[in-house]
């Protein structure tokens, strides 16, 4: 009887605990996290002019068309599920082949040089933003596929810099998929 007593206590016990963790609590932050950020909780999710849903400006996406800017390669081939980085070195053969790849496709050189964004993936391999720098190299491949100046592409992606460090840190960054949405949406 005495062991019975003790099996019922333990089990009220740990059903208590899982509703207070696992249900309670989730609730409240889902609650909280609704009340004081509900963009960000519901996932920043982006709908374009037809008012479809086209990704999250937290996720990165693979761009490969000349009239889109291209974002960070990706280390999981921009799947939102399986956020990793590579787990290679930097000295490894894979990751130097790679950026050379990388290098030749976009033609840089000594002379015009490619920002390093361009040539590795970020930690998560889902990076939504390149730097302003990533921006202006691609500007004049860009301009050419949309047949518009470099001047008013320019602006445009002056329109989309962001600076998320503040004072700490203000590298300028420009989320790439804000971005093309932009570039669509002009006229």
């Amino acid at each position: 009887m005495n062991i019975m007593t003790d099996v019922a206590g333990a089990v009220r016990a740990a059903v208590l605990s899982i509703l207070l963790c696992c249900v309670a609590y989730t609730l409240v932050i889902w609650a909280v996290a609704q009340i004081l950020v509900p963009d960000t909780a519901n996932g920043s999710l982006v709908k374009n002019a037809s008012g479809e849903y086209v990704g999250s400006r937290q996720v990165a996406q693979a761009f490969t068309q000349d009239k889109y800017f291209h974002s960070r390669p990706s280390a999981v081939d921009y799947n939102g599920a399986g956020a990793a980085g590579s787990n290679l070195s930097p000295t490894s053969p894979g990751i130097a082949e790679r950026a050379q790849e990388i290098i030749k496709k976009y033609g840089a050189n000594a002379e015009n040089p490619i920002p390093a964004d361009m040539v590795t993936a970020s930690g998560s391999g889902l990076d939504p933003h390149i730097t302003l720098a990533a921006a202006k190299f691609q500007m004049p491949r860009v301009a050419k596929a949309r047949g518009m100046s470099e001047a008013e592409l320019r602006k445009i992606i002056d329109s989309q810099v962001e600076y998320p460090g503040g004072i700490m840190c203000n590298e300028p960054i420009v989320n790439v998929l804000m971005l093309n949405l932009a570039l669509d949406q002009h006229k």
